[in-house]
């Protein structure tokens, strides 16, 4: 990564890798409830009475504790603006809020000023967030694709606000790439928060996949090749995706 980068950069970054790993993590949880610890950097899934997902279900008492916690900020309506747990006036631990510094830095050092500036008005944030869920999800984002730490949770914590962490379990990696859910992230991500280099997005995802990338002239179009499937990718002038067209076939 370049000395200088832009938050709208890491947001295209982390657009399909993201939602792929929040679809996974959907999956693996079903109907659940959430706790955490702040003082502990304890974060714990439990298994809802019906429609656990398949790790809850199998899981020692119905509940499954992250390996490791990071707490990133909250998000409040009051104030529409999102704060870094690193600025909060409670106050908490380095056990939750390292990797947070660790963002303020990063944000320091690659000119990020939403990384390291210790509140930010959601108007600031790209889209205009108007809600906090909104917010959260554009902090996160850029989070992941600066820290490659790809699974997110967050959490109402009252009177609307929004707490957002990122979390590591042995369970959250996502499994060997298939031609249906790369199609299905692809297109599903294009209906979501507007992209800014569609290009680089799809090659972000690509590599972050192990997907062999192999661009036609004047990078019209990209092929997408993965276990038994192939994907290509197709842009308009504009350099925006125009359409996906899939071969699943076997190799």
């Amino acid at each position: 990564m370049s000395d200088q980068v832009t938050l709208q950069q890491l947001l295209d970054d982390a657009a399909f890798l993201s939602l792929e790993h929040q679809l996974h993590l959907d999956g693996l949880l079903g109907d659940h409830t959430w706790d955490v610890d702040l003082s502990e950097g304890h974060f714990a899934f439990r298994a809802a009475e019906t429609g656990a997902g398949p790790l809850l279900a199998e899981a020692p008492d119905g509940e499954l504790v992250a390996t490791r916690m990071h707490l990133l900020g909250t998000a409040a309506p009051g104030p529409r603006s999102w704060l870094w747990c690193w600025a909060n006036p409670v106050g908490f631990g380095d056990v939750v809020t390292g990797l947070a510094r660790w963002l303020r830095d990063f944000g320091g050092r690659h000119g990020v000023p939403e990384l390291s500036q210790p509140e930010v008005q959601f108007a600031e944030l790209p889209g205009a967030a108007t809600e906090p869920a909104q917010a959260v999800g554009v902090v996160l984002d850029a989070a992941k694709a600066a820290a490659r730490r790809w699974t997110s949770y967050s959490g109402d914590v009252g009177n609307g606000t929004r707490a957002a962490f990122l979390l590591d379990h042995p369970a959250f990696a996502l499994p060997e790439p298939s031609g249906p859910r790369t199609l299905r992230v692809l297109l599903e991500r294009l209906s979501g928060p507007t992209l800014g280099d569609h290009r680089r997005a799809v090659a972000s995802y690509a590599g972050g996949r192990s997907l062999a990338q192999h661009w036609e002239a004047e990078h019209a179009a990209v092929r997408l090749a993965g276990p038994a499937f192939e994907l290509r990718v197709r842009f308009d002038e504009l350099g925006q995706i125009a359409g996906v067209d899939a071969d699943f076939s076997p190799a």
